[in-house]
């Protein structure tokens, strides 16, 4: 405790995956939960820049499908692009992630993610080859 807050932090390593948008609120909320703060904020940090992280619709996956084709259309891999070190994704995942957020603050309440009825919390890799991704998850506020 500091000041009656509470602060809490710890690094989540997500399995590795290839391009898509993928589901990490329970990984998230689970942080939270052992965090013990009933009242706050949470701020999930993606310590990566060919992926970004998004709060959106998860009743309905033809949201993420229009989502992955609209920036495809944004960003190809068939421009060509000087920064291909990594293949012909690597510089369209960086655009991609641009134009996501590195970090994302949802609050606390009742010791939950107070996140809407039909969001969830997703990490949008750009990436075709998968791979390991790690956030950091900040949890802070009163118990």
């Amino acid at each position: 405790m500091i000041g009656g807050m509470k602060i809490h932090q710890e690094r989540i390593d997500l399995p590795a995956r290839g391009r898509g948008l993928w589901n990490v609120t329970e990984p998230v909320a689970a942080v939270v939960a052992r965090s013990g703060v009933h009242t706050g904020l949470c701020t999930v940090f993606l310590q990566h820049t060919s992926a970004g992280l998004v709060i959106q619709e998860n009743a309905d996956p033809s949201v993420l499908r229009d989502f992955a084709k609209w920036i495809a259309r944004v960003a190809p891999e068939s421009a060509e692009w000087e920064h291909d070190e990594e293949g012909p994704d690597d510089m369209p995942a960086h655009l991609r992630a641009a134009l996501n957020r590195s970090s994302e603050t949802i609050p606390v309440s009742d010791g939950r993610l107070a996140l809407g009825t039909w969001q969830a919390l997703y990490l949008w890799e750009h990436r075709m080859r998968p791979r390991s991704r790690s956030v950091v998850v900040h949890v802070a506020g009163i118990t």
